[in-house]
């Protein structure tokens, strides 16, 4: 599989819209009060009708500073005493979840995220990991991909030895940007010996995959200043690297008010600063998995691109397609047979729920079979840059033409454009159009085109 990028400027301004980044199909904006624990339950029944191996998302809300670009979930405090009242309910959670499904099913993928999961202590953490050893059966390190987020402020050699014997053997490392300017307007100080000290001692622990969060369009960011922070990280040599695009919706996420937007670079700063960073990964030996996300062609995502074995979760991209998610704590979202779900979204919603000894779904979708159907290409087309017309008609018992006539003839343009080609047997994403995947999705995307659009979502680039 030819995993190369080309960076074509005049294609990109013509299509950087707004769109989903189809971590869900149906995304979570379609989730609604009509799907609660009921419903879930029922969803769990059916999952161990099936049989499926599971996949868990634990989520530690708490920071100890707020980074102004945050757009995630999470909890500032200096208050580390509020920590075990809230995984006391995890716990309880966890009890609960494991009830609902055979004992006999294995958990093949765990993912602690936040928050900063190393806000708790490490007592704490090795409590967290008994309580979900005790209630669901792990499996065996050298099968699980067990991956924890880590803001290198908040872990040392000691931590990440710990983490290591706990389980964990997946790491993801927030650096976001290393030039001084850019982290004190963003309030995130964090020294390159910091990164550097964690990422080596989960190497001499012997971590399979370490991966370094960046961030562009950041204030006071430059292609130079990037430039710099991206050769510092790449002689690190991590096995993965996610360059983020930054949205700016200080409407819609209260702590990035505190970021002056005349501080922002310009949207032609921004594409020169995507477009040197890939070039700059590319000479590096990096290839573009897909949404971001740039890995060394023997790390175990570009493998599993290559023999179509790759997926895609609200975690990210995946090597296990085929597993249950349940997420535990407050605002997680799980995906049990063909449903999604979500956690209550506040800590006092979500622990009013579990002391009266109720799950915490508070809503969710239970997929249509079109839902399914249009799933599945999507998450093909944004996995493999590539789908296979004639398998997704034996899947699914469609013609395709016909199933998808409405939907097919939006790819016109973008076959006239260079981003695909189009014919009875495949639809092929080319080097141009990889970095707009996530246009190419929406043609197939039911609710967007009900809705007359995409709203409510990040620009693509």
């Amino acid at each position: 599989m030819d995993q190369t990028l080309t960076f074509d400027l005049g294609l990109i301004r013509r299509y950087d819209q707004s769109g989903p980044r189809y971590t869900s199909y149906p995304t979570a904006v379609e989730f609604h009060a009509g799907f609660g624990e009921a419903e879930y339950r029922r969803a769990c029944d059916r999952s161990n009708a099936a049989g499926r191996p599971l996949s868990l998302y634990i989520h530690i809300p708490f920071c100890d500073t707020v980074c102004f670009y945050c757009a995630c979930n999470k909890i500032a405090t200096k208050d580390r005493s509020r920590a075990q009242p809230y995984l006391e309910r995890v716990y309880r959670e966890l009890a609960m979840q494991s009830a609902l499904f055979g004992a006999e099913r294995t958990v093949e993928q765990l993912h602690c995220g936040g928050g900063t999961p190393t806000f708790i202590s490490r007592d704490q953490m090795r409590e967290l990991m008994g309580y979900t050893q005790h209630h669901f059966r792990l499996a065996a390190d050298e099968v699980g991909e067990y991956a924890i987020e880590i803001d290198p402020r908040e872990a040392d050699a000691r931590t990440v030895a710990l983490l290591r014997h706990l389980g964990f053997n997946r790491m993801s490392l927030g650096v976001q940007d290393l030039e001084p300017v850019v982290q004190q307007a963003v309030n995130r100080i964090q020294t390159e010996q910091e990164t550097l000290a964690v990422l080596e001692a989960a190497r001499a622990e012997g971590f399979r995959s370490i991966s370094v969060d960046l961030i562009y369009g950041l204030p006071f960011q430059t292609v130079d200043g990037f430039v710099r922070t991206l050769q510092r990280v790449v002689a690190f040599a991590p096995d993965r690297l996610s360059v983020f695009n930054y949205a700016h919706l200080p409407q819609r996420f209260m702590p990035q008010r505190r970021i002056n937007e005349a501080d922002l670079p310009s949207s032609h700063t921004k594409l020169d600063i995507l477009k040197t960073t890939g070039e700059l990964l590319a000479d590096a030996g990096y290839v573009y998995i897909g949404m971001d996300h740039f890995a060394r062609p023997d790390d175990e995502l570009a493998v599993a691109q290559r023999g179509g074995g790759l997926y895609r979760n609200f975690q990210g991209y995946s090597t296990h397609a085929d597993c249950d998610l349940i997420g535990i704590g407050m605002t997680s979202i799980g995906k049990i047979d063909n449903s999604y779900s979500q956690n209550r979204r506040t800590l006092d919603e979500y622990c009013r729920d579990i002391d009266a000894g109720r799950l915490p779904v508070f809503k969710g979708i239970e997929l249509s079979r079109d839902d399914e159907i249009r799933r599945d290409v999507i998450t093909r087309l944004i996995c493999d840059f590539a789908l296979d017309v004639s398998a997704v008609e034996r899947t699914w018992g469609i013609e395709f033409a016909d199933y998808f006539s409405d939907d097919l003839p939006k790819l016109a343009p973008m076959q006239e454009d260079g981003l695909l080609v189009l014919d009875e047997r495949q639809i092929r994403v080319l080097p141009k159009g990889r970095l707009l995947i996530r246009n190419i999705c929406m043609a197939f995307d039911a609710y967007r085109a009900a809705a007359d659009g995409p709203t409510g979502f990040s620009k693509v680039i």
